[in-house]
């Protein structure tokens, strides 16, 4: 068959990098098989420019496609703009069966298909494997119902699914579609040619606000001297330096992820690698982080969440601000970077709160901080806590992390955002920050503290002005999240089977 994947615009997101762009992983990782089992593939990324409606839809009937895969890693922010999209396509393309894949409508299938007529099937959890049956299926005129992984309409008009799909236990067994791109279309870390990658999908922590973990149902990895090779013949080939690792935790199990810094090691290629990972595991690897340093890591995204403790066991983060403080440290020592992310927006959050967590953060230290909103997810089990609160953002465009969508008790939205931002400059201004940045002798990472300097105080305006531009559209008086998005849906929470024998180890 002939696909055309496309990979939406983003219309809120307020670090759009001008010039810089990262490849669509989800979509890549999809097309691969799809293109081993036979299939025409082509990748509309309509990232690039942003594309407007228009653009898209011109490309699009241009390709004559016989399916169209929607996908985006922000998939509840997007979610809006897929529905318009394929309400469009549909009229235009009369003729193609539209698929929808991603997060969100894993879990909003019902009303998905309910509310957008023209939104023929939605894959259901990790697509590589389910793309290809269901393809296969159309082609052969099948029944979707012996597809797992699916939800479409019955015969009824109703929506219905199919069992969920069982975890893929190998993840090496789909390829990444690298020939879908141009990877000289895509840069990060300030003009490098970059991609996204992945070495493990899921988290073993029980973190209650995540809207990932769930998903990927349990924690797996790839062959790590299979994964360094990728890394070592994307550098060499196609001239990739910079590798953005899409994992939630990679370093969980720590025997497969010295394994696989070492393979890379072993490969001699110098590359930049950035990720996210949990500062107990920094701590736990303290005589190993040199092994980081010498694959490549320059910065570390450390998900502390919070500096409270009685926040961080309301969320059951699992770690401690003393383990925070000393990844910290750890890193430093050994010349990787560390970002603190930093959630806000909790319902009983006081002037108080904030400036002890300014307070907090200024003795961590870290190299850089990211300031998110809580917001929760109706499949996560945080979502059953918060779910009588006044929901003031009512635009799902805007539940991408950095906007305040819930009203907290004692700050208006615009006494929180001051505050943040006011502690975000406190807080990469400090003396001590200043003059890493002026002093740093590495060159590496000289050129990441600048360029994330450039790019924060960029984002730093642009959410500024946006706010100012439109905080009279917040709803004061708006409907609890249970009224908004609809009853806790925490019992689905594990969106796949995990009808496969042995685990990663």
């Amino acid at each position: 068959m002939h696909i055309l994947m496309i990979n939406p615009p983003h219309t809120a997101i307020g670090s759009r990098i001008p010039g810089e762009q990262l490849p669509p992983l989800g979509l890549l990782s999809v097309g691969g098989p799809l293109l081993d089992a036979g299939h025409e593939v082509t990748l509309l990324d309509a990232e690039h420019g942003p594309m407007d409606l228009d653009e898209i839809c011109r490309r699009a009937v241009a390709h004559a496609p016989e399916a169209i895969l929607f996908g985006h890693s922000g998939s509840t922010s997007i979610h809006p703009t897929v529905a318009a999209l394929s309400r469009v396509l549909a009229r235009m393309l009369p003729g193609a069966v539209l698929i929808y894949g991603g997060v969100f409508p894993t879990y909003h299938w019902r009303e998905v298909l309910t509310e957008e007529p023209q939104i023929d099937i939605i894959v259901r959890g990790e697509g590589e494997a389910t793309v290809v049956r269901l393809l296969d299926a159309l082609a052969a005129n099948t029944p979707l119902a012996a597809v797992p992984g699916l939800a479409f309409r019955g015969d009824d008009h109703a929506p219905h699914a199919t069992p969920p799909a069982p975890v893929i236990s190998d993840l090496d067994a789909h390829r990444v579609g690298w020939e879908l791109i141009d990877h000289a279309d895509y840069s990060y870390w300030g003009g490098k040619r970059a991609v996204v990658v992945q070495f493990s999908r899921g988290c073993p922590h029980r973190c209650n606000y995540c809207g990932q973990r769930g998903f990927w149902t349990t924690w797996r990895h790839r062959d790590p001297v299979r994964f360094a090779a990728e890394i070592a013949r994307l550098h060499r080939e196609e001239g990739v330096e910079v590798f953005n690792f899409a994992d939630e935790n990679p370093s969980a199990s720590r025997k497969p992820w010295r394994a696989f810094l070492e393979a890379l090691i072993a490969e001699a290629v110098e590359v930049t690698l950035v990720g996210s990972t949990r500062a107990d595991d920094i701590v736990r690897d303290a005589d190993i982080l040199h092994l980081y340093k010498q694959a490549g890591f320059e910065r570390f995204l450390l998900g502390m969440e919070n500096t409270d403790e009685a926040t961080l066991k309301l969320i059951k983060k699992g770690g401690t601000t003393n383990k925070d403080r000393e990844a910290i440290r750890l890193m430093r020592r050994h010349g990787i970077l560390s970002m603190a992310t930093w959630v806000v927006g909790f319902e009983e959050e006081t002037p108080r709160d904030l400036l002890r967590g300014l307070r907090q953060i200024l003795s961590y230290d870290p190299d850089q901080i990211q300031a998110l909103y809580v917001t929760p997810h109706r499949w996560t089990p945080f979502f059953r806590h918060a779910a009588d609160r006044t929901v003031i953002q009512t635009d799902t465009r805007k539940w991408d992390y950095k906007h305040q969508v819930l009203q907290t008790r004692h700050l208006r939205p615009w006494q929180l955002i001051a505050m943040v931002k006011a502690i975000e400059v406190v807080a990469q201004t400090r003396p001590r920050a200043i003059r890493r940045l002026l002093t740093q002798r590495d060159p590496r990472l000289r050129h990441a503290q600048r360029w994330y300097y450039r790019m924060g105080q960029r984002v730093w305006r642009h959410e500024v002005r946006e706010f100012l531009r439109e905080h009279g559209a917040l709803a004061a008086d708006g409907p609890s999240l249970r009224a908004f998005w609809g009853q806790p849906q925490d019992a689905e929470e594990e969106s796949m089977s995990k009808r496969w024998r042995g685990a990663a180890k």
